[in-house]
């Protein structure tokens, strides 16, 4: 049966190619707008972000709009078959606004009010900016919901940051007083009997100041949701007088790299569809394989956030940034491979930031599709253009998805949680390291992959991994253990089930809520030093059939077996001969215990056997060469295979033999040897 997801609007029949575009910028520079319209249908862009940061260029006085040059660009727009995402402009208020109304920069941590400047220097909370921020949306709701070239809300520009002003302390406490109802169960959740911390008042209570935020970790965790919380309640807010005027125009904005400043499972709950800004630091060395895979970890994370609806690349580069610590230019080859990259996790478009390079202030040396010289004789413009045809070649992909059947828990509430904790390894906890690790166990094999939150829906998936679940809300081990009695494979790893949602320690033994799921229960955790290592070696005849020995460092945790069966055992040390891999047959399935940190490789093997008893779909006959990766999006019927070379040299891959068509080429082979370039890719779709 074909399931293909609907375009986020009517106008919109494949993949979008487009940039953010300051045309405000340019206004008195006679000849530049028109040439940029030529230039845009030369490189084949069918969609720009415009208005993103443009307050001050559409309001300039208080209560004064001038609106005729956005017209102007909206309307040229629509007679050249170019669509827009009309941009709210609260990313950045204008001087007049901050110099009226001071209240609307934010608050630091120390409670000293920032001075005018930056961006997303306002305050969420503020009753003033939110006045302001409804005006101006109504404005732009009344005049262009209904314009033939726009066809979603980009809504302000990459939110994040927090203020500590009055209106925001205040907020948190009726947050906190809605959470906990009386301020006995707040002491008793956030354990303030701890250093005398303890609250006989509500307006005792703050936000975590710079010198006390390593103390009391329920309180540094709360404080953490309610900034996420009243960012999305203030998406929100903007939200509510565009759909007033028009309810069916989508809106969303654009999420960034594995952000830990916000919950983004709840955010994508209020976003019509999920959009990021991706900006890998390729040629960082000359193995690119760990960088493709955290991007591919990425794209993955924003495609999962709405059960697989495809979602939307805002941002990227078409040649380098100028805010990383070294700009380095793509390689020949690399930006269409990268740009193409997402569209194989699962994007239904390409844009960039910038469309033409400012010429002066802080972005004037980023990248953009059209440089200073101002014509399309450039090498960037040319590769852009390449993805242009690219994305036109691959209209049909559109909609369709990544049928993954294993997913990786990455929870950003356990993440702040890991950092908080204190322990074992203040040195180094490496949580995104080691989600990495596990995740890239699996895209080296060809396999799909979800990337979640850990109260996502578990029931779709054949293996779910665990990685250093160290938080475990309520619900949530129940919710493992029936996915594992239902017949799932679940791995859990050292330093999970050790606290409950308040960062409060299980008193049931670790890993708490998962220890019947596992099978075992945990006594310590050693930490090493980084010089130091121990052995992992698995018993004969094992049930995974893995054989020899592995190292292990930095953690290892030492566990007693319940239920579980162990596989392998340390081989060093005082816990000498204690289990240090373990299987536990619960129900239908098996929970697997990983309870030290392996060196490769490790995860590759373990993980190999693992996909071949699960039966879970792989895309290759045999082992993919390093730093090549395959990615399959399909709509239930048609399957498209994107086979990506992320190195310098040219690579074989071995695929199951059968029918293709080459969507980029439009030929028609029998293969089962594929011949990748260097920095290249090829679409195949199965006939």
């Amino acid at each position: 049966m074909t399931k293909r997801f609907k375009p986020i609007h009517e106008n919109v029949t494949g993949m979008l190619h487009g940039a953010d575009y300051n045309p405000e910028q340019w206004l008195k520079y006679p000849g530049v707008f028109e040439e940029d319209i030529r230039l845009m249908k030369l490189a084949k862009c069918n969609v720009m972000s415009v208005g993103i940061f443009s307050w001050a260029m559409i309001e300039p006085e208080e209560g004064v709009f001038q609106f005729e040059w956005l017209d102007h660009v909206l309307d040229t727009f629509a007679d050249n078959g170019i669509s827009a995402f009309l941009a709210t402009p609260s990313g950045a208020r204008p001087a007049w606004m901050s110099e009226s109304y001071p209240e609307v920069l934010r608050v630091g941590p120390n409670r000293v009010r920032n001075l005018h400047g930056m961006r997303h220097n306002h305050c969420f909370t503020s009753p003033v900016y939110r006045e302001k921020v409804t005006i101006m949306n109504l404005k732009l709701a009344e005049r262009y919901a209904h314009h033939p070239a726009v066809i979603g809300w980009h809504i302000s520009n990459e939110f994040g940051g927090e203020c500590h002003c009055d209106h925001c302390q205040n907020a948190f406490r009726n947050w906190l007083k809605n959470k906990y109802e009386s301020l006995e169960r707040l002491n008793d959740a956030w354990w303030t009997t701890f250093w005398s911390h303890t609250y006989t008042s509500w307006s005792q209570v703050e936000s975590p100041a710079p010198h006390g935020e390593t103390m009391v970790h329920g309180q540094n965790l709360d404080w953490k949701r309610f900034v996420s919380d009243q960012t999305i309640n203030f998406y929100e807010h903007e939200l509510l007088p565009l759909k007033k005027v028009r309810p069916e125009l989508p809106a969303t904005t654009n999420f960034m790299d594995t952000f830990e400043g916000l919950i983004y499972s709840d955010f994508a709950k209020v976003v019509d569809f999920v959009s990021w800004d991706s900006y890998p630091t390729w040629h960082a060395s000359e193995d690119e394989t760990d960088i493709a895979a955290w991007t591919a970890l990425n794209h993955d994370m924003f495609r999962s956030l709405k059960g697989g609806q495809p979602f939307y690349l805002m941002e990227s580069t078409p040649s380098l940034t100028n805010w990383q610590p070294i700009s380095k230019l793509k390689r020949p080859g690399m930006h269409v491979l990268s740009s193409l990259q997402a569209v194989a996790h699962g994007s239904d478009s390409v844009q960039y930031f910038q469309w033409r390079k400012s010429r002066g202030s802080s972005e004037k040396f980023h990248g953009a599709v059209v440089d200073h010289v101002g014509h399309e004789h450039t090498r960037v413009f040319k590769e852009v253009t390449e993805v242009g045809q690219a994305l036109e070649q691959l209209e049909e992909v559109a909609g369709t998805t990544v049928d993954a059947e294993v997913a990786i828990i990455f929870d950003t509430e356990n993440r702040w949680a890991v950092k908080d904790a204190q322990g074992p390894r203040n040195k180094g906890i490496h949580y995104e390291q080691t989600i990495l690790k596990h995740y890239k166990a699996f895209w080296e094999q060809g396999v799909g992959i979800d990337v979640i939150d850990m109260t996502a829906d578990l029931s779709k998936y054949k293996i779910v991994v665990a990685p250093m679940l160290y938080m475990v809300k309520e619900g949530v081990g129940e919710q493992i253990e029936q996915f594992v009695e239902e017949g799932g494979t679940f791995v859990a790893t050292y330093w999970s089930g050790i606290v409950n949602e308040n960062d409060l320690t299980f008193l049931t033994g670790f890993p708490g809520p998962l220890r019947q799921t596992l099978g075992i229960w945990s006594e310590e955790i050693d930490g090493l030093h980084d010089e130091q290592t121990n052995g992992v070696r698995f018993a004969e005849e094992n049930i995974l059939g893995l054989k020899g020995e592995y190292t292990a460092h930095e953690l290892c945790d030492l566990i007693h077996l319940e239920e579980a069966e162990a596989l392998a055992y340390y081989t060093n040390d005082f816990y000498e001969k204690r289990p240090a891999v373990t299987v536990n047959s619960y129900g239908k399935g098996k929970a697997y215990y990983i309870a030290s940190r392996n060196q490769e490789p490790f995860n590759k093997e373990f993980y190999s056997k693992l996909i071949q008893q699960a039966s879970v779909r792989t895309e290759v006959s045999s082992q993919l060469p390093k730093g090549v990766s395959i990615s399959r999006r399909t709509d239930g019927t048609n399957d498209y295979l994107f086979l990506m070379n992320f190195t310098n040299k040219e690579q074989q891959v071995d695929v199951y033999d059968g029918q293709f068509e080459n969507l980029l080429s439009k030929e028609r082979h029998h293969l089962n040897v594929v011949t990748l370039p260097p920095y290249d890719i090829l679409v195949l779709k199965t006939i």
